[in-house]
């Protein structure tokens, strides 16, 4: 996995906000900053649980 994003969350110009889950990509709704940072932490999780 060296290199490789796995968990991401992403506001790209064109295509709006969205989250990285290894290969699978959708939307997602900011909220806050705070709500951001449990929302990584929660995928991290599932991440290191499905890994």
């Amino acid at each position: 996995m060296s290199g490789r994003r796995v968990v991401g969350f992403d506001n790209e110009r064109g295509k709006g906000d969205h989250k990285h889950f290894g290969d699978h990509e959708e939307s997602y709704v900011f909220v806050d900053v705070e709500r951001l940072i449990d929302d990584f932490i929660q995928e991290v999780e599932r991440w290191k649980s499905e890994h």
